[in-house]
C-alpha cells in the first residue's frame, strides 16, 4: 500500500509514478529525431542545457509537485537525448580507428608478401 503524500493531486501522484518511463519515451523520439537530422544536435543540445539549468535552479524547488515531476522528467529526457549525439561521435570516432587500423595491417601484409 502506497503512502499518500499531503497536498499532492492525482495528476501529480500519476505523473511521479511513471515520470521515469515517460522520460524515455520522449527521449527515445526525440533522439530518433536527432539521429535522421529532422532536429540538429545543437538545438537539442541547446535544449537540454536550458532545460536541465531551469530543473537545477528552479523545477526542483518549486512549490507544487506536479511542477517538479514535470521538470525533472523533462530534464532526464533531454539528459539523455544529449548523449545521443556524444555517443555517435564516440562511435564514429571508434568505427575510423577500426578501419585505419585494419588498412595498415592489409597494408603492413601487401608490403610483406611483395618478394
Amino acid at each position: 500500500m502506497d503512502v499518500i503524500e499531503y497536498g499532492t493531486t492525482p495528476r501529480a501522484r500519476w505523473l511521479h509514478a511513471r515520470r521515469a518511463t515517460i522520460a524515455f519515451g520522449i527521449a527515445l523520439l526525440e533522439g530518433i529525431l536527432v539521429i535522421v537530422h529532422v532536429v540538429p544536435a545543437w538545438a537539442a543540445m541547446l535544449a537540454a542545457v536550458a532545460i536541465v539549468g531551469y530543473w537545477f535552479f528552479a523545477g526542483r524547488h518549486h512549490g507544487w509537485q506536479l511542477a517538479r515531476d514535470a521538470s525533472w522528467t523533462a530534464a532526464l529526457s533531454q539528459v539523455i537525448v544529449a548523449l545521443v549525439p556524444l555517443l555517435a561521435f564516440v562511435l564514429t570516432t571508434l568505427a575510423i580507428v577500426v578501419l585505419v587500423a585494419i588498412a595498415v595491417i592489409a597494408l603492413a601484409a601487401l608490403l610483406a608478401n611483395r618478394r
